[in-house]
């Protein structure tokens, strides 16, 4: 994990996230990040269960894995706005995540795209 600044990470959050009709990446990206924080609770950032530590001091690091010839479509901003807490510190796209076909009708083609997330949370 790479970042202009240290951070200590307390755990990572994992998700995923697809759009099986619209070919839309963000789409995928958006729901790969709501994958990877919907079931989870912090609540030593707002109990103070860390000396000195409060929500104002939450850090994220957003790792996603997208397909290389789809990394371009990437809306980062919209992606960003996923994250209801915290400062996303790095925002890093890697090659992963995957395209294959539903064999179903939709929109533009029978391509479902896969996205991987995986988000760092720390102080």
């Amino acid at each position: 994990m790479e970042s202009g600044q240290e951070m200590k990470v307390l755990f990572v959050e994992m998700g995923v996230g697809y759009d099986l009709h619209g070919q839309d990446i963000t789409a995928a990206a958006m729901r790969a990040c709501r994958d990877a924080i919907a079931t989870n609770s912090i609540p030593a950032f707002r109990k103070g269960s860390i000396p000195g530590v409060t929500s104002n001091d939450m850090k994220l690091h957003v790792k996603l894995g997208v397909p290389h010839p789809l990394q371009q479509h990437l809306d980062k901003e919209k992606i960003k706005s996923v994250f209801p807490y915290g400062k996303i510190m790095n925002f890093e796209v890697v090659d992963g995540g995957l395209v294959c076909p539903t064999e179903e009708m939709a929109e533009k083609n029978d391509d479902c795209y896969i996205v991987n997330a995986a988000v760092y949370v720390g102080y």
